[in-house]
């Protein structure tokens, strides 16, 4: 009887607790699994990166994903959170949440304060990882890890604040569902001035730098759009119409892409390659996530399909520069990411969001607003990571040795490899261990 009576408690006490508080179990559910999904996305995107690199770096490629989970995750729930979304100034949050004050299970609109920090959490997460791709097979993992803590910080918060943490762009009007300026475009610019502080990696120009496991990409590339349905359609913040929106155009838009990808491939080169279909799934994903809870289904369709346009051809010309953009980050994510932006200021439709129409549906002012919004995410995103990439060089290099280099960073940062013929094709000896015996007769 004692049994029943807690299970009674536990289903309907807590649920009325639940509601009393101003909680939605309904919400709160949709957002645990939206939570969950975006925290997929991170390792998703270790495969995406990794199978793009050479074999003797994909090892190094996937941890720099990785330790963004904790070196941006600790770095968000200490200090990032109350500088994005605690009550301050137009221009940063208050330390009013700093080391997790005042985050329990208070409601946040529908669901618990600490699950809305969860989820946004993630984001930062996400965020910070995307700029590895630009920097990849050459930046040391110690000058990595201390840029990208940093960056959490200085960059990626500041710049959630103003879009959505009652910041001043907020004010203005942006329309940034999920994050095309303060996740795409920010991480986008970031790899770009990360590119060229750097340098091109030592074989770039010299030799063909080929993928190791288009495989592993295409694997990224399915969980990251699995991912991204938690990513805009938890946008929402609750379970309603307007996550439902977001999660149709999040299907949506990237087929579009693809489709208009595909054509120009075929169009320009007779063949439809595996990493271009990747990429443009990406790209459409990346251009819908501003859009996605303000825009109508179809007009997701027509988005995407703009989409393709610049990052494809910008994809193509920029091999014969000197910029060793690694994985593309910056044509993907950044140019995406400003495609998007802008075309939610074309496209917006009040009759679909409640909030507010773009220039193709009364409002043109709306396009300037996302103008302005695009022009401070860049120039604040490629300032600060300047910035932070010069400070981190000062007490540690940035770079890896050329014979680092050219060994694999695999093996010079984690002493480790991915792939291994029988006790390994490099025997990484510590260096207190005694040197081999010389054989019988003293020669060597």
């Amino acid at each position: 009887m004692r049994r029943k009576t807690l299970f009674g408690v536990a289903a309907v006490g807590l649920g009325g607790l639940a509601s009393a508080g101003g909680i939605s179990g309904a919400d709160t559910a949709w957002m645990l699994l939206s939570t969950a999904l975006v925290l997929l996305m991170t390792p998703a995107l270790a495969f995406f990166y990794g199978g793009l690199v050479r074999g003797k770096n994909a090892l190094n490629t996937m941890m720099m994903s990785f330790a963004a989970l904790a070196f941006v995750g600790v770095g968000w729930a200490l200090l990032g959170y109350t500088l994005a979304f605690a009550e301050g100034s137009p221009w940063i949050g208050g330390l009013g949440h700093a080391l997790l004050q005042g985050v329990g299970l208070e409601a946040k609109g529908g669901i618990p304060h600490l699950l809305f920090l969860a989820f946004q959490g993630t984001f930062a997460i996400l965020t910070a990882a995307l700029i590895s791709g630009a920097i990849v097979e050459r930046m040391r993992f110690p000058a990595y890890l201390a840029f990208l803590t940093l960056w959490g910080l200085l960059v990626y918060a500041p710049l959630a604040h103003w879009v959505w943490g009652g910041g001043f762009l907020g004010q203005l009007g942006t329309l940034d569902f999920a994050g095309g300026t303060v996740v795409h475009i920010n991480a986008g610019i970031a790899a770009l001035v990360a590119a060229l502080v750097l340098g091109p990696r030592k074989d770039y120009g010299r030799q063909a730098i080929l993928p190791h496991s288009v495989p592993f990409t295409l694997l990224g590339t399915a969980l990251l759009w699995f991912g991204w349905f938690g990513f805009n359609g938890g946008s929402a913040l609750a379970a309603n119409e307007i996550a439902a929106l977001a999660f149709v155009n999040t299907l949506l838009a990237p087929m579009a892409t693809l489709a208009v990808w595909v054509l120009l491939d075929l169009l320009r080169a007779g063949k439809a390659t595996a990493v271009g279909a990747a990429t443009a799934i990406v790209v459409g994903l990346v251009a819908i996530t501003p859009a996605a809870g303000f825009v109508s289904p179809l007009s997701a369709l027509v988005l995407g399909g703009l989409s393709a346009f610049p990052s494809y051809f910008f994809l193509l010309y920029r091999p014969r520069t000197r910029l060793d953009d690694s994985l593309d980050v910056f044509g993907g994510h950044g140019l995406g990411g400003i495609t998007g932006a802008l075309l939610t200021g074309l496209l917006a439709e009040k009759a679909w969001n409640g909030v507010a129409d773009g220039l193709l549906f009364g409002n043109p002012g709306q396009l300037l607003v996302q103008a302005v919004a695009v022009g401070v995410a860049i120039l604040y995103s490629a300032l600060g990571t300047f910035l932070l990439l010069k400070l981190v060089g000062l007490f540690t290099p940035l770079r890896a040795a050329p014979r680092e280099e050219g060994l694999g960073l695999d093996v010079s940062q984690h002493g480790e490899e991915a792939y291994a013929s029988g006790e390994g094709a490099i025997l990484v000896l510590s260096e207190g261990l005694p040197p081999a015996p010389k054989p019988a007769g003293g020669k060597a």
